[in-house]
């Protein structure tokens, strides 16, 4: 710990380089001070914290023992990475985190690299680091190491056990390091524990091991299929001493730990004599997420991404929101409730997701019948589908980016059949300060070349109330409502239920010079984009349209459109290849017309991390951008045909 007047340490540590000048012992203080920066930091310019708050004593340990950048670290999932940030040359930049132009959220290799891969979807890094390392041996440079680290949920990804898989039966070096904060796969401390992991990591035995395999080798006693029987047999001594057992001895990882993963100086100890190893192993840490912050240790759920906060007193900062229009996603979780306690069969499940999606809301009342399935969206859908198979009626909830990682699925277990499973993608459109991975850019345009599909996006609250009353009726089969992070516009909300007709858009507003088609509740932009333009152009008149539903599109409603308007202007809050504008081109070109069309939408670049306003601004998605678009179109000196 730094003492009171003791010189700062973190402060003259510009990289990792100037990390290893220092003596084991002055590493506590390290720990300290970088616990306490992220502290510091995070209360005024929100982002993760709880997750950073249990790895600073890994990312020291790590960023101490391995010659990094050569050596590589693939982090994952990202959000424990802020520690990590701070010692590798963003120390004096890690105030801009998260915001316009500043350090992205996750780690990302166009930012630095220390960052190897890109960390922003959960359970890809031991496939990653595995590629990495067998690309070292093929490139001649075993000399290189290469670590996963995997934690906060992400080995219960099926990504991560396909990459474990794969390990288990390829030649690499490759070191995984399972950050467990009190996971499902969790093993107990103990003396023998101890014992075991400090023989099985002591450099003197690890070395007599080598020597011995080698000189049985040469001797023609060793073999690769007897190296792993050997294996096998110490695996099943361990268990019988410890009374344990793990997937990963089974799957012929070796595998060190449990340790405790907030000692820097056994942690650097341990990485030091297992880091020359050859062959795949696992190095299991116990941690706290929120470590060294009480109210963080206490509710590591709540401080996951806290907001703003007092970090003397651990107060959350929440700003009053009495009166305004509610959060999208309170708008689905309860609404939610109300259909299952009109509806048995009405059941919820969500991937790891359960407070941000508000699935927290039927949960209390309904346990029994809402299923958080950890982070495995593929199997959220699957599981979906078999539920749909016997007459449940699933809503499935993911977040948009996350659903592109259940595509398959999507079609494969659901579509094709015609199952009743409604998917509620949240997180739709632009995101804001989560940046790049998390963007929900695609999903209309990925979803709707699937046969038999409904896609829908509503206006505003009471239009998602109805979508979601719609979309549990009989026969409908698979069912996309997707709707924006945020809140919308509709303070008083809670409507009557009441059936939307599928494939129909509605006139939100009648004009004769030019006609917006919108879908989802960007048409709200619209709608002020309309107003601030015929306040200063009263001789036109613009018209808006909210299709409601992409998929299947409402025909009739384009068919009066292109009779009555030779100029368009189509908005989404998605991307503008294979959208909505996109359906509305076909449909014209189909129909033999030929209006001037002008699409607004997510542009087709991958979007930085900023505010939603500013990046709806630098997309030209806004309500100025909109009605700068409607200008142009009606501009007396373009011409039209």
């Amino acid at each position: 710990m730094k003492e009171e007047g003791e010189e700062s340490l973190l402060q003259h540590i510009d990289s990792p380089a100037d990390l290893r000048k220092l003596k084991s012992a002055q590493l506590p203080q390290v720990c300290s001070e970088l616990r306490q920066k992220i502290i510091d930091e995070v209360s005024r310019n929100p982002g993760h914290f709880a997750s950073s708050l249990g790895t600073v004593e890994l990312t020291v340990a790590l960023h101490y023992v391995f010659n990094t950048p050569d050596d590589r670290i693939v982090w994952d999932v990202g959000h424990q990475a802020y520690g990590h940030k701070i010692l590798t040359g963003r120390r004096d930049t890690f105030c801009t985190n998260r915001k316009l132009n500043g350090l992205k959220p996750f780690p990302s290799p166009d930012e630095s690299p220390y960052d190897s891969f890109t960390s922003g979807h959960a359970s890809n890094s031991i496939s990653a680091a595995l590629g990495m390392a067998v690309a070292d041996m093929q490139n001649g440079h075993r000399s290189r190491r290469v670590v996963a680290v995997i934690g906060d949920g992400a080995m219960g990804g099926g990504l991560a056990f396909e990459g474990l898989n794969n390990a288990s039966s390829t030649d690499n070096d490759l070191l995984i390091i399972l950050n467990d904060n009190n996971m499902s796969i969790s093993c107990s401390v103990g003396g023998l524990n101890n014992y075991l992991t400090h023989l099985q990591t002591s450099r003197t035995y690890n070395t007599f091991r080598y020597y011995t395999a080698r000189v049985l080798s040469k001797l023609g006693l060793m073999d690769e299929k007897r190296r792993r029987n050997i294996i096998r047999k110490n695996n099943r001594l361990k268990m019988k001493l410890s009374h344990q057992q793990n997937i990963f001895e089974g799957m012929d990882i070796r595998y060190f730990g449990p340790v405790d993963g907030h000692n820097v100086q056994a942690l650097v100890r341990i990485l030091n004599n297992i880091k020359g190893m050859h062959g795949p192993r696992l190095l299991h840490i116990h941690t706290v997420k929120g470590k060294g912050y009480e109210p963080a240790e206490r509710e590591a759920t709540i401080w996951h991404a806290p907001g703003l906060f007092d970090k003397d007193t651990g107060e959350r900062i929440i700003r009053n929101t009495e009166g305004m229009p509610p959060l999208f996603q309170d708008v689905f979780g309860e609404t939610l409730l109300e259909l299952m306690r009109m509806n048995r069969r009405v059941l919820g499940i969500t991937p790891a997701m359960p407070l941000g999606c508000s699935m927290n809301i039927p949960m209390k009342e309904f346990p029994e019948r809402c299923f958080d399935v950890g982070i495995a969206e593929g199997h959220a859908v699957t599981f979906s589908g078999g539920l749909a198979t016997e007459g449940m009626i699933p809503f499935c909830n993911i977040y948009s980016s996350f659903m592109q990682r259940a595509y398959d699925h999507v079609i494969h277990d659901v579509a094709i059949q015609h199952l009743n499973v409604i998917f509620c993608l949240d997180r739709a459109g632009l995101v804001g300060e989560d940046g790049t991975t998390h963007h929900g850019s695609f999903d209309m345009a990925f979803l709707r070349p699937i046969p038999g599909i409904t896609i829908a996006s509503p206006f505003d609250e009471c239009e998602l109330r109805r979508l979601m009353y719609t979309a549990q009726l009989p026969n409908q089969g698979p069912f996309v409502i997707r709707y924006p992070r945020g809140r919308g516009v509709v303070a008083d909300w809670r409507c009557p239920f009441e059936p939307v007709v599928v494939g129909t858009g509605r006139t939100v507003k009648a004009g004769s010079d030019l006609a917006i088609l919108s879908i989802g509740p960007i048409g709200n932009l619209a709608l002020n984009a309309i107003h601030t333009y015929e306040e200063s152009h009263p001789e036109h008149s613009i018209a808006l349209y909210d299709m409601r539903f992409l998929k299947p599109i409402d025909t009739a409603l384009l068919h009066e459109v292109a009779e009555r308007f030779d100029r368009i202007i189509t908005v989404e809050n998605g991307c503008i290849t294979g959208g909505l504008g996109t359906a509305v081109m076909e449909y014209m070109s189909e129909a033999g017309r030929h209006p001037e069309i002008r699409r607004i939408g997510i542009p087709d670049s991958f979007v930085q991390h900023g505010s939603v306003p500013q990046l709806l601004s630098i997309c030209h998605m806004d309500a100025d951008a909109i009605a700068c678009a409607i200008s142009e179109m009606l501009s007396p000196s373009k011409t039209h045909s």
